[in-house]
């Protein structure tokens, strides 16, 4: 099976903002981001197309030609917890410090781990390739596809954020 891991473009957030699982707009750039992300899709054939529930994973779906992909809550990004919204020179909790050093195993305040996001994209792999199909198109997160590229091995968890994911990247994979 061929996964294509699809980044969504950028969004209407100022930079150093922390914004995981909350649903924010896409940037006023995103027709042309998305006619760039749609021009990487256009020779592939997909008998399958799996989205996370975000509306900046949705859209850009839809403007691909996707407007009825299956929404999985385990294509989320990362649940930053009380982070999100949160510029990240503002944030006052004493584990945010903890947390860049240990990001994979701690958890943010009231968030979730990346090893468990990792835990539940795998969960999600797992049940794909149960399936029948041959080319899969997923729209999804930086975080996701780092926890994909963990799973299958392309890199080390300790790797995962040297590994750049830039708005409307696609990455092709096969397991």
């Amino acid at each position: 099976m061929e996964l294509t891991l699809i980044r969504h473009t950028s969004v209407a957030v100022e930079p150093g903002i922390c914004y995981g699982q909350s649903n924010v707009e896409v940037s006023v750039t995103f027709e042309a981001e998305a006619r760039s992300v749609l021009s990487k899709l256009q020779t592939n054939t997909f008998d399958a197309v799996y989205c996370s529930p975000l509306m900046r994973c949705q859209k850009l779906a839809g403007f691909c030609g996707f407007p009825e992909p299956v929404i999985d809550n385990r294509l989320m990004e990362l649940n930053f917890g009380d982070w999100e919204m949160k510029a990240w020179a503002d944030i006052q909790d004493p584990h945010l410090q903890t947390w860049f050093g240990n990001w994979f195993d701690e958890t943010p305040t009231r968030g979730e781990s990346f090893k468990a996001m990792t835990q539940r994209v795998e969960e999600f792999l797992n049940e794909l390739k149960e399936q029948p199909h041959r080319q899969v198109a997923l729209f999804t997160h930086a975080g996701v596809i780092r926890s994909f590229g963990i799973i299958t091995g392309l890199f080390s968890s300790a790797k995962a954020f040297n590994y750049k994911v830039e708005y409307g990247d696609t990455l092709t994979i096969s397991i």
